[in-house]
């Protein structure tokens, strides 16, 4: 299992790169950048799509995602997981643990370069700069329930930054609810739309104006939230002008075709 970091094929480990050029099969995440897997796989590998996208009903079920690492392990194959970002971050990956412990099958973890580390630098967004917080925390909005309402008043209150993966969906409400608790006036917010990709796009506001200006927003999948005092360095040292592309990097589930990497073998599962 390996991480492929959150977009620029450029953040792929040399661990990651050396297994990808002697892998037989490799199961691949959305969020992958076909650039690499072009670039950086044998032409004889079978590639297999098992994507997944919020709720959309295209995603690949983990059970099958399971059953595909059993399928090609068990013939003796060498496998490469490839998941976007890290291993571990926000990922199924102890599902697929768990399936590979049971069944006697070897495997190796292999870290990437998480969204938030990828966004935030690709941003000019240093999280925990000297002065402005002294603690990241990574947390996921993508239902109201997750957070209750004792925990949404200490992330208002807290000088740390907050990053929020897989939120934009419930961004308005999660900003109302740091309003409603008091979050300070010098807390900013940027979202960062395809981190790191050609299609990046980084907005950014105080909080307190956020609704003001961008309520009812839609942004591009994959988007990363980052919100406290460092958010505001983006203004002075973001060095990567935005795109202002509306195109997607990474190939929606509702629109991928058959042939997502050119010449590799790709079947939809």
């Amino acid at each position: 299992m390996a991480g492929a970091g959150p977009g620029d094929p450029e953040l792929l480990t040399l661990k990651t790169l050396r297994w990808l050029r002697q892998a037989d099969v490799v199961i691949v995440d959305r969020l992958v950048s076909r650039e690499a897997l072009q670039e950086y796989t044998r032409e004889d590998v079978l590639i297999v799509p098992v994507g997944k996208q919020c709720s959309d009903t295209a995603s690949t079920p983990q059970s099958a995602i399971n059953d595909l690492l059993l399928q090609y392990a068990s013939q003796g194959k060498l496998v490469v997981r490839l998941k976007g970002g890290d291993v571990s971050i926000f990922s199924n990956v102890l599902d697929e643990l768990k399936t590979l412990t049971e069944h006697q099958i070897d495997y190796e973890i292999v870290p990437g370069v998480t969204a938030a580390l990828g966004a935030a630098a690709y941003a000019g967004i240093p999280l925990t700069a000297r002065g402005y917080s002294t603690a990241v925390r990574m947390l996921t909005h993508y239902k109201s329930t997750l957070l209750d309402e004792s925990y949404l008043r200490d992330l208002a209150r807290t000088d740390d930054t907050l990053v929020f993966y897989m939120s934009s969906g419930n961004l308005d409400q999660l900003v109302e609810k740091l309003l409603q608790h008091g979050i300070a006036a010098d807390k900013w917010i940027a979202v960062i739309e395809q981190a790191t990709t050609p299609q990046q796009n980084v907005h950014h506001y105080p909080i307190h104006t956020y609704l003001e200006n961008a309520a009812g927003s839609s942004y591009a999948s994959p988007t990363l939230i980052i919100i406290g005092k460092v958010a505001a360095l983006h203004a002075s040292f973001g060095w990567l002008p935005n795109s202002n592309s509306r195109e997607h990097y990474f190939t929606p589930l509702s629109v991928a075709g058959a042939d997502l990497y050119n010449n590799k073998k790709s079947p939809i599962c």
